[in-house]
């Protein structure tokens, strides 16, 4: 079999923002995954939570499962979300760590960073920011954040290793990762990893 290269990084990166931003913009169009209140439901996310969130909050929730439920956060702690989206989990980390703490959503796809800034003032949250930025280039100072959360995102990131070595770059001493994210247990045929489609999921 030929060895196929997988999909170069700018091409990648053009494909994820085409599609997530047509989650930003248009939830409610036909995609291959659950987004919005019914998979909030299906991870297990407390509706009380969700319910209480504007409609804008909730409908472009594209994850695949719930990094909360690898603990909780606790108040004054600062966070941040790797790939953050339209700020759903960051919305739901504001609340565990209080006003005496900070959520640091990240996230490379403008119309998802547009949705969240405009959801987190209706929403008046002002431990909350959301900065412009790639998984592999962290817009976050050293040795900053108590936790990262991250939910379906390094899955869709070709440099995994540098994924982590930012993560914890910027992690404090002690800090913690919690990742909801997709992993797959048998090798890919080379065709697939040259997917674009598959790899942009």
């Amino acid at each position: 079999m030929t060895n196929v290269a997988q999909p170069e990084e700018t091409a990648l990166r053009r494909e994820i923002r085409s599609k997530y931003s047509k989650v930003a913009t248009n939830p409610d169009a036909e995609f291959h995954f659950i987004n919005g209140r019914p998979m909030a439901e299906r991870l297990g996310y407390p509706m009380d939570l969700v319910d209480a969130m504007p409609a804008a909050a909730v409908e472009s929730f594209s994850g695949v499962a719930n990094p909360f439920s690898a603990g909780a956060l606790s108040p004054g702690q600062r966070i941040l979300d790797l790939g953050c989206g339209a700020g759903f989990d960051c919305f739901i980390a504001s609340a565990q760590v209080g006003g005496a703490g900070q959520v640091i959503g990240v996230d490379m796809t403008e119309p998802m960073l547009e949705k969240a800034r405009l959801t987190a003032m209706e929403m008046g949250l002002l431990n909350v920011e959301f900065r412009s930025g790639y998984a592999e280039e962290l817009p976050v100072e050293d040795a900053s954040v108590d936790v990262v959360i991250s939910n379906g995102v390094i899955n869709l990131c070709p440099d995994k290793r540098r994924v982590f070595q930012e993560t914890f770059r910027v992690l404090k001493p002690g800090g913690r990762l919690q990742i909801a994210d997709v992993v797959v247990h048998k090798k890919l045929e080379e065709e697939a990893r040259a997917s674009v489609d598959l790899w942009t999921a």
